[in-house]
């Protein structure tokens, strides 16, 4: 929910907004990144002030101009003469098209006038046109409505892990579970939504799950499109998939049991749950998680983030020639254009290119 800082009143627009997330199944995660992306707007209307349901251009321009000039608050007091840091034009492109999704939702509702929404995008031809897209009979779908308030920067792209830094990150971890959850992403590239999502009775992990009613063979897990998780934790894809585990994976598994033991939380199906703060066997939460990679990042001084890990198990796949439809599958994808983000090029493999091709000019 949304709520003025001083009266704690509700933000009814904004609360029905995120309402409307929680009804198409997103993630909690999203859900929480909306929120702080919609007060930030809020409160830069109140303190103009200008009303939020009719921004106008300048208005818009004006607050796209902030989310980059605007100093950031410092992460801690202690801190002392620390540089002050800035958004980046990505990040303010992101609070951008929470602002424009709110203001159509906010349209659609009758609170904010059509000639807003026109405010918000504005035809553009395609010249070049991305992989796998229709232009129509006739190139007539060249023409497309981009959004008007919106940096054009260069995307550093995702950035994924090599497997010095992920035995880095395992070495760090300061529990079992910890390791198991880390390797878990690393070897499975399940979504983190996904791995706090899993129940115990999810994992197979004999080479024969016949007596449990499963058919597959070998170890594997089952993804699972669940609501009524207590820690809210989702699986982005309705479908469910099946994901073969290493026998390594499974000898860190009975380690986090044996600590899971010990510390008093055997009870409950979920996987990860709490073992060293109250309450003991609670579901791990986003947060939660999000801190414990947060820790790891300041120990080893590099990005650590879950997705990173979904993206170093793609490309490891990938680059060891596994077929673009398998590694597909096993991340849960429906379309295989999404598959076009996953493939990094590393050094080692552009150095090889031009030497291949110097080779085969000294054997002509």
């Amino acid at each position: 929910m949304v709520a003025d800082a001083l009266t704690y009143a509700l933000h009814h627009e904004a609360t029905a907004y995120l309402a409307s997330l929680r009804s198409k199944d997103r993630s909690p995660n999203t859900e929480r990144v909306y929120a702080g992306r919609l007060a930030l707007y809020l409160n830069y209307c109140a303190a103009r002030p200008m009303e939020w349901a009719t921004p106008g251009f300048l208005g818009l321009s004006g607050l796209q101009q902030w989310l980059i000039n605007e100093p950031l608050p410092l992460r801690s007091r202690r801190t002392g003469g620390a540089r002050p840091r800035n958004r980046s034009k990505g990040t303010a492109n992101a609070v951008m098209t929470v602002v424009s999704d709110f203001l159509r939702f906010g349209a659609a509702h009758g609170w904010v006038s059509p000639s807003t929404v026109a405010l918000l995008s504005e035809p553009k031809t395609l010249f070049c046109l991305p992989p796998g897209y229709d232009p129509g009979e006739d190139g007539r779908l060249r023409t497309v409505d981009t959004a008007s308030f919106r940096f054009a920067f260069t995307d550093p792209g995702y950035q994924d892990l090599s497997p010095e830094q992920i035995a880095r990150m395992l070495a760090l971890a300061g529990s079992a579970r910890d390791r198991f959850l880390i390797a878990l992403l690393a070897c499975t590239g399940l979504r983190i939504g996904e791995a706090l999502g899993l129940h115990r009775s999810d994992l197979h992990l004999l080479a024969s799950s016949r007596a449990l009613g499963c058919g597959t063979e070998g170890p594997h897990l089952h993804v699972r499109h669940r609501t009524d998780n207590p820690n809210r934790a989702l699986a982005k894809s309705r479908s469910p998939r099946i994901v073969p585990v290493t026998a390594d994976l499974t000898s860190l598994y009975t380690d986090y049991q044996y600590e899971r033991h010990t510390a008093g939380a055997d009870g409950g199906d979920m996987v990860f749950v709490n073992l060293f703060r109250p309450p003991v066997g609670r579901p791990m939460s986003y947060p939660n998680t999000k801190g414990m990679f947060d820790r790891l990042a300041r120990e080893a001084d590099h990005p650590f983030r879950p997705h990173m890990l979904r993206h170093s198990a793609a490309t490891t796949w990938l680059r060891s020639g596994v077929d673009r439809d398998v590694v597909q599958r096993l991340l849960g994808h429906l379309s295989p254009l999404s598959m076009e983000r996953y493939r990094h090029v590393c050094d080692t493999e552009t150095r090889q290119a031009v030497e291949r091709v110097a080779t085969l000019r000294d054997l002509r």
